[in-house]
């Protein structure tokens, strides 16, 4: 049979008294370390931190991104200034577009008119003389007789193209302008163009006036 000192340590527990067991089970149930409900400040820090980045790049994306257009962030293109670029219209293919547009009912397509009715174009000292008059005839409009060519048209009217009161069309100047350079340069006719700047100048010289007469427009050199 063995000794004490050789006896089973878990008979020795076995017959530990109640008393320290109670200890024993005072001190388990004792005073914990509060963890704060396992809470932790960094996930949240990540979350507002990464909420503040993606914000920051839609804004970014937003105001730098060109609207995603392939013409900004073209790798090929040519270099730029930055300066918007206005493509400037051919004033001959402008002039002819306006002329089919109102012009050829009655001064028609080869512009000769029509015989007693509406005064030539073609080779008209009108057309292809002074400026001045023949921009005020399409701008203002004109009225009464009139001779072309040595033909009297005691019928004659022009309506008014230009931006002024009583215009049916408000031609912008560069379509006025235009307009006259087609005529001045077709049908054999070889004037020089008509600038903008002219028909801008007429129109505010003279304002907005009633139709002018052949008479009136002979002073005007």
């Amino acid at each position: 049979m063995s000794t004490s000192s050789n006896q089973d340590p878990r008979l020795t527990q076995s017959a530990a008294s109640d008393t320290s067991l109670l200890a024993a089970h005072e001190k388990a149930a004792g005073k914990q370390a509060d963890e704060k409900g396992n809470y932790k400040l960094l996930p949240l820090a990540l979350l507002f931190g990464f909420s503040g980045l993606i914000f920051w790049a839609g804004t970014y994306l937003n105001r730098f991104s060109g609207q995603f257009s392939g013409k900004i962030f073209d790798e090929n293109s040519h270099p730029s200034t930055g300066a918007e670029v206005v493509a400037k219209i051919d004033p001959i293919v402008l002039g002819k577009k306006q002329y089919a547009a109102a012009c050829i009912a009655c001064h028609q397509a080869d512009g000769k008119g029509l015989t007693g009715v509406n005064p030539p174009l073609a080779g008209s000292e009108w057309v292809n003389g002074s400026e001045e008059r023949l921009v005020r005839i399409v701008l203002h409009g004109l009225k009464g007789p009139i001779k072309v060519l040595g033909v009297e048209y005691s019928a004659a009217a022009m309506p008014v193209f230009g931006k002024v009161a009583g215009s049916g069309y408000s031609w912008s100047d560069e379509k006025i302008a235009a307009v006259l350079t087609y005529v001045r340069q077709e049908w054999g006719n070889k004037s020089g163009p008509i600038s903008t700047e002219l028909v801008t100048a007429v129109r505010t010289k003279e304002g907005d006036r009633k139709e002018w007469s052949a008479e009136e427009l002979l002073k005007i050199q």
